[in-house]
């Protein structure tokens, strides 16, 4: 795995298994995580050596509003840059398995993929468009500064709406305005709850 298209491949092949796997238990995003980076492991066959979990990749003097505006927002003697941390991410076999903090410029040079992962895990709560409109944001500026440092990768948001309780979950009428908000942002979109999925139409 060395380019995007196979890195698309990847996650296409694996997805029905996450739907599968991700149908049949009920925990935390962390959990949910877990759940994906194996499925991509077994199922879509990605090297061990090139897919990390929670990667801490800082940018430095972000040019991006939303960055900006985030470094901004920290104290004075912390500001200088914004540290975004992808739940999962897909790499070329160049990353050579060290995607460690100290390695921030070469983990944003050879990153092919993020993955912003979303869980409708709250008690007595909903998973609100605003906290997924969010992270698409989020996303979709992390995209724009890797192409200012002369990277490129695929910013990819999953929703796993899958809790039983119709409180907990999304209401539908969100969904299409979520998908759009990725769609305008050129964000993947994932969806599966317990009798729906959407996925991104990559060909």
């Amino acid at each position: 795995m060395n380019n995007q298209p196979e890195a698309k491949a990847v996650l296409m092949k694996a997805w029905p298994h996450i739907v599968k796997d991700c149908r049949q238990v009920l925990g935390s995003e962390l959990h949910y995580q877990a759940m994906i980076y194996h499925c991509l492991r077994q199922y879509g066959k990605v090297p061990i050596d090139q897919i990390g979990m929670n990667v801490k990749m800082w940018i430095d003097k972000p040019k991006t509003p939303l960055f900006k505006l985030k470094d901004k927002g920290k104290q004075i003697d912390y500001q200088g840059g914004f540290e975004p941390i992808p739940d999962v991410v897909l790499f070329k076999s160049s990353i050579d398995g060290d995607w460690r903090r100290r390695n921030y410029e070469k983990t944003r040079k050879r990153m092919l993929m993020a993955i912003e992962v979303k869980a409708s895990e709250r008690m007595d709560s909903k998973l609100r468009p605003k906290e997924i409109m969010d992270d698409i944001d989020k996303l979709a500026a992390h995209r724009d500064e890797v192409r200012y440092l002369g990277g490129s990768m695929i910013p990819v948001v999953m929703i796993i709406d899958t809790a039983p309780d119709e409180k907990e979950c999304m209401l539908p009428v969100n969904l299409p305005f979520v998908q759009e908000h990725a769609g305008n942002n050129n964000v993947g979109f994932f969806y599966v709850s317990q009798d729906k999925t959407v996925q991104p139409d990559w060909g």
